[in-house]
């Protein structure tokens, strides 16, 4: 039979012939109130399967009983809808009800029957757990953008799961070798530039793989505009392939998948990752990934520009203090722009070398 679900969208269910009888919107009414009380003797998953029906029964009480029975089904009913095959339709609604119970919905992650919309939509959930078990999935990421997207977005989304999902689209973070500036050439660079755009955006595509400065505004606004239109996966490969001017954009985006694969294109110099450790506009989370990154942190002027960056976080500023020149220090003791806690290691350390 056919029923619309709670989102409006139309889905096809089977049920038991002595299931639909109190399930069909033809069946008499206390049957279907009886039915949207729970008050069935069918094994769970088609328990749940009636009152899923009924939740879109055209009786406003026959609706209300059917929501507020799903709502309060025993562990005993509900843990085997939530781990057995299920509807997909019916996993939605459940996940949208016990969105604030971590357990639930880590059961619902876990079920292959749960389609990807509503892993995607668990992705944005508050839940460290979810999140995790969601990012091992390498399956569903590959198939589906919109769980690589919410991921990114979803602030709880740590350091190792971003990681893991850079590494599964082959994006993983690495120290930086000599060889990195010539891991691809600006030929190969503008065909996978093209590639992502979809080959019809030719002289954008140049300029996003050019390493050259934007000069023409109107070709910067187009760039600009080009990115804006760029899917997630699309930004995360462009970060990749893309030139410098590409990478200043893509660093700044709201997706900490897509701002992270810039810290991982094997074009990024070292000029720019002293740009990015004295930006004041990109997240926390990446001036921490520079501040552990070992070959860039042999640079002294990256070094210098962590510590004085107020939003690189506060252990990974104060370990660099120790190489920070006297006269650097000087400025970093009498800075108001940077964190109290800062200028006073300076100032000790300058203190304990007799300097003051």
């Amino acid at each position: 039979m056919s029923t619309t679900a709670a989102n409006v969208r139309k889905v096809k269910l089977k049920l038991s012939a002595q299931a639909e009888r109190y399930a069909r919107r033809d069946a008499p009414l206390e049957a279907r109130l009886m039915a949207a009380r729970g008050a069935l003797p069918l094994d769970p998953i088609e328990l749940g399967t009636v009152l899923f029906v009924l939740c879109s029964d055209p009786e406003p009480e026959v609706k209300e009983t059917a929501r507020r029975s799903l709502e309060t089904l025993p562990e005993a009913v509900l843990g085997p809808i939530l781990k057995g095959p299920t509807h997909p339709a019916l996993l939605s609604l459940l996940a949208q009800i016990h969105k604030e119970n971590e357990a639930h919905c880590e059961t619902i992650a876990l079920n292959n029957a749960t389609d990807d919309a509503t892993i995607a939509w668990l992705a944005t959930l508050p839940h460290s757990r979810v999140v995790d078990i969601i990012s091992q999935n390498q399956e569903r990421m590959m198939r589906s953008e919109e769980i690589v997207e919410a991921l990114g977005a979803n602030p709880l989304t740590g350091r190792a799961v971003i990681e893991r999902i850079l590494s599964f689209l082959g994006l993983e973070e690495r120290e930086t070798t000599e060889d990195d500036d010539e891991a691809l050439d600006e030929a190969e660079a503008e065909a996978a530039v093209l590639e992502i755009l979809g080959g019809d955006m030719g002289d954008i595509a140049r300029l996003l793989a050019s390493e050259g400065d934007v000069e023409d505004e109107e070709i910067e606004g187009s760039l600009y505009a080009a990115v804006q239109n760029m899917t997630v996966m699309q930004k995360i490969k462009l970060a990749r392939v893309g030139g410098k001017e590409a990478r200043s954009m893509l660093v700044k985006d709201r997706n900490r998948l897509v701002a992270s694969a810039v810290l991982a294109s094997p074009k990024l110099t070292e000029t720019e990752v002293i740009a990015f450790a004295q930006s004041r506009s990109i997240g926390d989370e990446l001036l921490r990934i520079i501040a552990n990154n070992r070959e860039w942190t042999k640079n002294y002027q990256i070094k210098l520009a962590l510590t004085m960056n107020p939003k690189t976080p506060i252990p990974q500023a104060v370990k660099f203090l120790n190489y920070i020149q006297d006269k650097d220090l000087r400025h970093l003791m009498k800075s108001k722009d940077v964190p109290s806690n800062i200028s006073a290691h300076a100032r000790r350390i300058l203190t304990k070398k007799g300097k003051l």
